[in-house]
């Protein structure tokens, strides 16, 4: 069985509509941002999975990809780019910054030294050949 969760916009709305119902919006100030979210989609082929994750304002070398039989792990962390000089207030941050983390697993295992990732415009692709099924034997009764 899948360990696949379901993206529900829906909650990501009620979210942000809550976020700043009690506050005056030229007041608001966050400085926790909420860590990012990694959304994913998975496909499956005859041989392999496809995986599409979106990680905008990644640099490659800061994402991680990790794959332990049929378990894959995607690490991501985006790093705020500059901090607030001293002659100035923030007042509202909506750009989240941190480690995004997204593990699931596959009905099949995966064939490790098969994995291809790509990385473009903010879109990570890979793809996970299935590890090919080890034949029956047939033993032999004596």
């Amino acid at each position: 069985m899948s360990n696949i969760a379901r993206y529900d916009p829906m909650n990501e709305l009620v979210d942000d509509f809550f976020k700043g119902f009690f506050v005056r919006p030229l007041g608001y100030e966050s400085r926790d941002a909420v860590a990012p979210r990694m959304k994913v989609d998975v496909a499956e082929k005859n041989d392999a999975y496809l995986v599409t994750a979106e990680v905008p304002g990644v640099k490659k070398e800061d994402i991680h990809v990790s794959v332990d039989g049929a378990q894959v792990t995607l690490e991501a962390e985006v790093r705020q780019e500059r901090e607030a000089g001293k002659d100035e207030r923030v007042l509202h941050v909506e750009r989240a910054y941190g480690k995004a983390t997204r593990s699931f697993s596959l009905p099949q295992e995966i064939d490790e030294a098969k994995v291809e990732a790509k990385y473009r415009d903010g879109v990570l692709e890979l793809t996970l050949p299935k590890k090919a099924a080890a034949a029956r034997k047939q033993i032999a009764i004596q």
